[in-house]
């Protein structure tokens, strides 16, 4: 694939201070499929009957992101981004993220990972790969500290805004320049915001390599172990739930 990097990467450098999280490879993809639910195999019983392989678990499931520095537990926004949150989810089902880093962390700013490139040992490769599609944008939610969002690549080659196929990033602080960029907010981490500055505070670190477009690569100091799912239940009580659901939604 031809790596480029384009002058997407510098959007929004001038309100921000820093380079927006960008994308420098899925631009211009084929249309999205990974939205599509996985398909389910079917079995025929005794009777005749068919019969799913799988029984899907009951209620709505979290990410779990178990990395180097602890777990990252992620709230998905279906109700705001029903196609990023279903790609994201069947990416963690396919195992797409485990033994991915962190690849691009700036403080004060935010966290990116999702990169399959982050796998080798290669630095310089880092930030330009995905799984080769963009998902459409779904532009709604606030970036506040928490938020978890999709890179893309800039205005000038990508006017409709689509996501990175992969690439995502985690703000570490509220960051208004990110909404008035314009970046899909897909949920919020509900547990584990101190893995999340664990690894942001790498940024501050000078020996490890620079990354593309600003910041720094911690490597597998920021590497995602594994993600998989798991009940909302386990990680949000009924009350919390409860009062989640009573705040008016963000960006609405």
């Amino acid at each position: 694939m031809l790596k480029l990097v384009t002058a997407g990467a510098l959007v929004l450098a001038a309100v921000s201070g820093v380079t927006a999280p960008s994308h420098a490879q899925d631009a211009a993809a084929k249309p999205a499929d990974a939205a599509k639910p996985a398909a389910t195999k079917a079995t025929t019983g005794k009777a005749g009957a068919t019969k799913s392989s799988a029984k899907a678990p009951a209620g709505p499931m979290v990410a779990v992101l178990e990395t180097a520095q602890g777990k990252i537990v992620i709230k998905l926004a279906d109700a705001d981004a029903p196609k990023t949150c279903a790609n994201f989810r069947k990416l963690v089902r396919e195992k797409y993220y485990d033994g991915t880093s962190f690849h691009r962390v700036i403080s004060g700013f935010m966290i990116q990972g999702g990169d399959p490139n982050s796998k080798d040992t290669d630095p310089s490769n880092d930030g330009l790969g995905g799984p080769g599609y963009t998902v459409p944008a779904e532009i709604k939610l606030k970036h506040v500290r928490g938020a978890i969002a999709t890179a893309r690549q800039g205005d000038q080659v990508n006017p409709a805004r689509a996501s990175s196929g992969s690439q995502f990033f985690i703000d570490v602080a509220d960051l208004k320049s990110l909404d008035d960029g314009g970046y899909t907010v897909f949920g919020n981490v509900i547990s584990g915001m101190d893995a999340v500055d664990k690894i942001v505070a790498f940024a501050n670190d000078s020996t490890l390599p620079a990354a593309a477009g600003g910041g720094r690569n911690p490597g597998v100091k920021g590497q995602i172990v594994k993600a998989y799912l798991e009940p909302l239940a386990k990680w949000e009580k009924p009350e919390e739930a409860k009062a989640a659901e009573a705040k008016p939604a963000e960006g609405k």
